[in-house]
C-alpha cells in the first residue's frame, strides 16, 4: 500500500517514523512551511520534514491548498491513502477525495470528546481520568468523521501535557500501522452525537493563574500548560512561571504566600492551597523550589496578584 502522509510536528514524526519501519511505501510527505524558531528566529524545519528527509523522503509544503494546481503533487504522488497527523492546514474536499482509500487522521481523543486543536491539554485541565487516541475517516468536518480504531489510556495525575504527548504519540505511532494494516476489513463506526467537546487552540493568556481558582483547579492547568503557554504567577512586575505543584493544607486570602522556605513554598487558593515546586524567573532556569528562593527571595504574607 502507498502512503501519503501529512504532518508537523513531533507528535506526527512518531506515526511517520512508525509507517516507515513497518515497511509502507511513502511516497509522498506534506508538512507546513519552515518557520522562524528560537531566539535568533531561523527559518526551521518542521518535526516531519526532519524525519522524511532522513529518510530520502520526498517533501511537499504549501502554503495553503485551496487552489487545484497545489493539489498536482498530492495526486502525482499516487497515494492509496493518506494519512494526517497535526498537519495544521484544512485539507479541502478536493483533497480529501484524491486517495481511493481516502483519507485518515489520527486524533489524540476518544472521539467525540475533545474534537479540535488541543485536545491532550484540554483533557488534563478538565481533570479527566482517561484520554486515547482515534484513528478517523477523514471528512470535511472537524474531526467528525466515523472512527476506525480507537483505544483508551489512563490520564495519570502526575501526568503534564509533555508526558501524555509522549504517550498518546507512541499510542498513535502503532494504532496507525495497525490500521493501515487492517484498512481494507475496518468498519467505520459513525461518532455518537452525545458527548461531543470541543478543545480550543491553547492561547497564551490562559497561563496566567487566577488564584481565586481552587487548588484542584488550578494544579490541573499547571500540568495541561506544560510546556505551553506555561502557567504564570504574577509577582508584581515580575512574571514567574509554575511548571509542577502539588495539592498542600492551608488557608488565606487567594494567591497569599503561606510558607516560604527550604521545606515548602505554599499558595493559598480560592479552595485549599498548592505546594510550588518547581519556578523559573524571566531569564533563568528551571528551578526546585528551595533553590528559587535563594535567588528570588519570597516570604510569608507576600501575595501573587
Amino acid at each position: 500500500m502507498k502512503v501519503v502522509f501529512a504532518g508537523t510536528p513531533e507528535f506526527a514524526a512518531w506515526a511517520l517514523e512508525a509507517i516507515i519501519a513497518a515497511g509502507f511505501e511513502v511516497s509522498l510527505v506534506l508538512t507546513q512551511p519552515d518557520r522562524p524558531a528560537g531566539r535568533g528566529q531561523k527559518l526551521q524545519a518542521s518535526a516531519v520534514k526532519q524525519t522524511a528527509l532522513a529518510h530520502g523522503l520526498p517533501v511537499y509544503q504549501p502554503e495553503r491548498l485551496k487552489d487545484a494546481a497545489s493539489h498536482a503533487p498530492i495526486r502525482a504522488a499516487a497515494g492509496d491513502v493518506m494519512v494526517v497527523a497535526a498537519y495544521g492546514l484544512i485539507l479541502p474536499q478536493a483533497v480529501l477525495d484524491i486517495p481511493a482509500r481516502g483519507c485518515i487522521n489520527i486524533h489524540a481523543s476518544l472521539l467525540p470528546r475533545w474534537r479540535g486543536a488541543a485536545p491532550i491539554q484540554r483533557a488534563i485541565e478538565a481533570g479527566d481520568a482517561e484520554t486515547g487516541v482515534a484513528i478517523m475517516q477523514m471528512e470535511a468536518g472537524l474531526d467528525t468523521g466515523p472512527v476506525l480504531l480507537t483505544e483508551s489510556l489512563p490520564i495519570d495525575a502526575a501526568d503534564t501535557a509533555a508526558s501524555l504527548h509522549d504517550k498518546l504519540a507512541a499510542q498513535g505511532a502503532r494504532l496507525i500501522v495497525e490500521a493501515l494494516r487492517r484498512l481494507p476489513t475496518l468498519t467505520p463506526v459513525p461518532q455518537p452525537e452525545a458527548g461531543v467537546t470541543y478543545a480550543h487552540k491553547i492561547e497564551k493568556a490562559e497561563g496566567r493563574l487566577d488564584w481565586t481558582r481552587s487548588a484542584v483547579e488550578l494544579g490541573r492547568r499547571i500540568r495541561a500548560f506544560n510546556p505551553f503557554p506555561g502557567a504564570v504567577a504574577q509577582y508584581g512586575d515580575t512574571p514567574i512561571k509554575i511548571w509542577n505543584a502539588v495539592p498542600a493544607a492551608g488557608a488565606a486570602a487567594p494567591g497569599t504566600i503561606l510558607q516560604a522556605d527550604a521545606a515548602s513554598l505554599i499558595v493559598a487558593c480560592g479552595e485549599g492551597a498548592l505546594a510550588l515546586t518547581e519556578l523559573q524567573k524571566p531569564g533563568g532556569k528551571r528551578l526546585t523550589a528551595a533553590d528559587f528562593l535563594r535567588s528570588f527571595p519570597l516570604r510569608a504574607g507576600d501575595r501573587f496578584a
